[in-house]
């Protein structure tokens, strides 16, 4: 469990003890339920990253859409409903070379609008030849904080923690054409496990193109 749900648990169960104890156990039995709840929806559980050229998911959840930007891009939206894992993993190794913090709405996320319109932090990874894989950690309509523990200039393993989205949310991922996209509408996807993409090849990915992706998730906002 991570340390909001240990304080978010903490306080429910304290609460329900102190009514409990001057009104009864039953008027106090929703907080202790809404303290088992935070235990539980804060889980962080270790997950087999794989190995290979591959960019994992970000987040728990289903993919909504996979859809083709400027011919060039593809963005898979991942929506994570309140019974998902929320903590966020890198796609890919590298390093943190931007992160976007963008105020906006608090709509549906698993609405499309929510992609450009809804409050967002967007962490740009880059590889070690110059491959950028750009996400963004979006805010729903019952989502109202965004955690991002990484700094720009902090290198990321494939699969390592680097944040948490509270409650229902949404994440992108913006892919070059470097990338084949190996999954579709309506997949299941795991943070840290799951492969949404493989390296078509080897070649080295032009600065100048890379430099583009993130310009194309900025557009988006």
């Amino acid at each position: 469990m991570i340390r909001d749900g240990i304080y978010y648990a903490l306080a429910f169960t304290a609460a329900g003890a102190i009514v409990s104890w001057l009104v009864g156990p039953w008027v106090a039995l929703p907080l202790f339920l809404l303290g088992a709840f935070c235990a539980w929806f804060f889980r962080d559980p270790e997950r087999p990253i794989p190995a290979g050229p591959v960019a994992v998911s970000p987040a728990d959840g289903r993919v909504m859409s996979v859809v083709q930007e400027d011919d060039r891009f593809t963005r898979i939206s991942i929506f994570l409903n309140i019974f998902d894992v929320h903590v966020n993993r890198s796609p890919i190794s590298g390093i943190v070379t931007a992160i976007t913090y963008k105020r906006g709405r608090f709509l549906v996320a698993s609405r499309e609008i929510a992609s450009a319109e809804n409050e967002q932090n967007i962490i740009t990874v880059q590889a070690g030849d110059g491959t950028k894989v750009v996400f963004k950690q979006i805010a729903g309509l019952i989502a109202r904080r965004i955690v991002c523990t990484k700094q720009v200039g902090d290198f990321v393993q494939i699969g390592e923690r680097v944040g948490l989205i509270k409650f229902g949310s949404r994440v992108d991922v913006v892919f070059g054409p470097e990338w084949r996209v190996e999954v579709s509408p309506g997949a299941r996807v795991s943070a840290g496990s799951s492969v949404l993409a493989r390296r078509a090849g080897e070649v080295a990915f032009p600065l100048t193109l890379a430099a583009s992706i993130e310009e194309a998730a900025l557009c988006q906002t």
